[in-house]
């Protein structure tokens, strides 16, 4: 798709100065940007690459615009932001034609909707209800019961195992699974007895679930994903968990069973979340934090930052006696 500068910026509200006939097909950054390219200014720190960039337009803010030297500039408070919108114009998302492939196994007790698009070798069970608009990928399980909201869309191998609600206008990458049973089991002296998940997983409306993310079911209760949550590849919410609107969770994150995440978080990669507790709405959690208690509002972070070998060899020396040191430091300061 091509689109002129002048189009861009009124499509996603935004002034420009220059040539706004300028047309664009692609985006790229600074350093590789051609004469049919935009790219954006963002981090000051790459300030340096806009004098030499070749981008045939440049989002910026109003305060960095003297440095380009390309046909044209889109002005904008937010650049990263434009340039996200920019880039859902340039490359909108491909619309399967709707109705049902032929491979696909439709139970006669589920309902699909005439403008439902039903990939290759999909499975829909009784009771199933998908909505208008929504695509269901190659390969993908819809089990009994599920919902799936307007315009949802269901990459190629998901599953939806029985029950899961689904809202509008999601996006399910390939791999993911929801609604597997939590990790419940009994202990009946020293074997495990499985306890049975009864309850659901509701998902909420514009909600983003990464590749090979996993939520289980609830227990009893429901697990539930807010409106908006933005979650990433690889990620693991147990039975039960709670997770409030707009929060955004990077990879390989977490969370045991019936913990609640409040909303506007942000979980950097690798968190790990013990259960039962409840963190604050507008909390940040930094890459590889442990939380093994409620918080507050805040920013937090946990765990020891890499090292070089020999300085690390050393630290963990000291980490081990640091009971030891404690209890002579005491005792220096009682015989003080």
């Amino acid at each position: 798709m091509k689109l002129s500068v002048a189009e861009i910026a009124e499509k996603i509200g935004q002034t420009f100065e220059g040539d706004g006939g300028v047309e664009i097909s692609k985006v790229a950054t600074l350093a590789n940007a051609d004469n049919g390219s935009i790219s954006f200014l963002s981090n000051p720190a790459y300030l340096k690459e806009v004098e030499h960039s070749n981008a045939a337009v440049i989002i910026m803010r109003e305060q960095d615009k003297d440095a380009a030297n390309s046909p044209a500039v889109i002005i904008s408070d937010n650049p990263y932001l434009s340039y996200a919108l920019t880039a859902q114009l340039l490359y909108p998302a491909s619309a399967p034609s709707a109705g049902i492939h032929a491979t696909a196994v439709i139970d006669s007790k589920a309902e699909i909707d005439p403008d439902a698009s039903i990939g290759p070798n999909v499975v829909v069970e009784a009771g199933a209800n998908i909505a208008r608009g929504v695509v269901i990928g190659a390969g993908s399980y819809v089990g009994k019961d599920v919902k799936v909201g307007d315009n949802t869309r269901v990459e190629p191998n998901v599953t939806l195992l029985d029950g899961v609600v689904l809202g509008a206008r999601n996006i399910i990458h390939s791999g993911a699974v929801l609604g597997a049973d939590g990790f419940g089991f009994a202990n009946d002296k020293g074997s495990w007895v499985k306890i049975p998940q009864v309850g659901r997983v509701i998902v909420g409306d514009d909600v983003e679930i990464g590749a090979c993310t996993t939520i289980d079911r609830g227990a009893i209760g429901d697990t539930r994903i807010g409106n908006g949550v933005k979650l990433d590849n690889h990620i693991q919410i147990g039975h039960n968990v709670t997770i409030g609107e707009h929060t955004a969770m990077a990879a390989c994150v977490g969370i045991a069973g019936s913990a609640k995440i409040g909303a506007y978080c942000n979980i950097a990669g690798d968190v790990g979340i013990a259960g039962h507790l409840t963190i604050a709405d507008g909390t940040t959690l930094t890459g590889k934090s442990m939380v093994t208690h409620s918080l507050k509002k805040g920013v937090y972070s946990s765990g020891m930052p890499v090292q070089e070998t020999g300085e690390w060899r050393k630290n963990a020396v000291r980490l081990r006696r640091l009971n030891e040191l404690f209890k002579r430091v005491k005792k220096l300061e009682k015989n003080s």
